[in-house]
């Protein structure tokens, strides 16, 4: 099976050499799951300065990046989608995403820097549009990054223990119950009992909505209310 192909066009390719090199990303790499390739986009630049930017039409503060760079980057890649472009204009990246992207042969992801980027870019190259959330980072790199992370921990050898990521939050479900180890109380503040139960079908139910509660908690809806048990009613005495 072939590695995942994972491009970066930016013009900061050693904001990814150190994270990439480390934990889950180096590891997934070195089980031949994934190559990455970054993409310096000045090289696809053709002035002395190498510029990337220039003022924007109509005025205003702030430089915006040209698109010819972003355009002749992936025409020589000969990248093919999902081409993304990280933008706070973006549908916010989920772990949906990071299942598709993972399941895919190539990925390729354009960091924006400066103001903006033009909307050329957006409009006639990216296939798509994601962003981490309603706040703005200094350019696309360390949304890339997390998507990259989010992704790569999914392929084959990443993870010693694969099964794992099929309990994180988001993964079919909303966030994950909280989680516990030794010892057994620490400070006065004891670890739930029903986690040293040994009863494996009491612990799924408690993290199940464990798992609900803190989604509910986070997204400001009331709590669920855990259903009681119905006892069984006997039956009616009968005459004879």
């Amino acid at each position: 099976m072939s590695p995942l192909a994972i491009n970066v066009v930016t013009i900061f390719p050693g904001f990814f050499t150190g994270p990439l090199g480390l934990s889950i990303p180096a590891r997934a790499a070195a089980a031949g799951s994934v190559a990455y390739r970054l993409v310096d986009l000045r090289d696809y630049t053709h002035d002395r300065h190498r510029s990337v930017d220039d003022y924007p039409y109509g005025g205003g503060p702030g430089m915006v990046m040209k698109p010819s760079p972003f355009f002749e980057a992936v025409e020589a890649l000969g990248a093919t989608a999902p081409i993304v472009l990280l933008s706070p204009r973006g549908r916010r990246f989920t772990q949906a995403d990071a299942i598709r992207f993972s399941e895919g042969s190539e990925l390729t992801l354009l960091c924006g820097h400066y103001k903006d980027v033009d909307q050329r870019v957006a409009d006639h190259l990216a296939t798509e549009e994601l962003s981490l959330g309603d706040f703005v980072l200094s350019g696309g790199e360390p949304a890339a990054l997390a998507i990259v992370d989010a992704v790569v921990r999914l392929l084959p050898g990443a993870m010693s223990d694969h099964d794992s990521a099929y309990g994180d939050s988001f993964y079919g479900r909303g966030l994950s119950a909280p989680s516990y180890t030794r010892p057994p109380e620490y400070r006065g503040h004891a670890v739930p009992e029903v986690l040293l139960s040994g009863d494996h079908k009491k612990i799924a139910e408690w993290r199940e909505w464990e798992g609900l509660r803190l989604t509910a908690r986070r997204d400001g809806l009331p709590e669920p209310v855990k259903p009681e048990k119905t006892k069984r009613k006997r039956p009616p005495p009968t005459d004879g």
